[in-house]
C-alpha cells in the first residue's frame, strides 16, 4: 500500500521560508518521478513542481520558478520542497504525488498515481 505523508507546513510571513517533506512508503521510490501540486478552495489543484527518479531533471510552474526548489533523497524515500520568497498568493494545500513516469517530470494531475493528505501552507502579508 503506498503511502504518501506530508509535513513541514504553517504559517509564515510573506518573504519568508518553508520547507516541506513528502515521506513514501510502499512503494520503490526510485523507480518514480515524483511531484507537488496545490489548491486553493474554491479552485482547481495546480501544479507546482515535478522532479524525475534520479533528481536530475526538475520542471516548474511559472508561479514559482526561481523561489521553489524541488529535491529527492532516494536513501530517505523523501523528496523536499524548499519555499523561499513566499508571497500571500502561495497560500494552499499543498500535495505531494507519484508519477508513473520515472524519467519525465509531469505537469499534469492525470500523470499521477497515488497523492498525499496535504499540509496546509499560509502565507501572511
Amino acid at each position: 500500500q503506498v503511502q504518501l505523508v506530508e509535513s513541514g507546513g504553517g504559517l509564515v510571513q510573506a518573504g519568508g521560508s518553508l520547507r516541506l517533506s513528502c515521506a513514501a512508503s510502499g512503494l520503490t521510490f526510485s523507480n518514480f518521478a515524483m511531484g507537488w501540486f496545490r489548491q486553493v478552495p474554491g479552485k482547481d489543484r495546480e501544479f507546482v513542481a515535478a522532479i524525475t527518479w534520479s533528481g536530475s531533471s526538475t520542471n516548474y510552474a511559472d508561479s514559482v520558478k526561481g523561489r521553489f526548489t524541488l529535491s529527492r533523497d532516494n536513501a530517505k524515500n523523501t523528496v523536499y520542497l524548499q519555499m523561499n520568497s513566499l508571497k500571500p498568493e502561495d497560500t494552499a494545500v499543498y500535495y505531494c504525488a507519484q508519477s508513473w513516469h520515472s524519467i519525465v517530470p509531469a505537469r499534469r494531475e492525470n500523470e499521477y498515481d497515488y497523492w498525499g493528505q496535504g499540509t496546509q501552507v499560509t502565507v501572511s502579508s
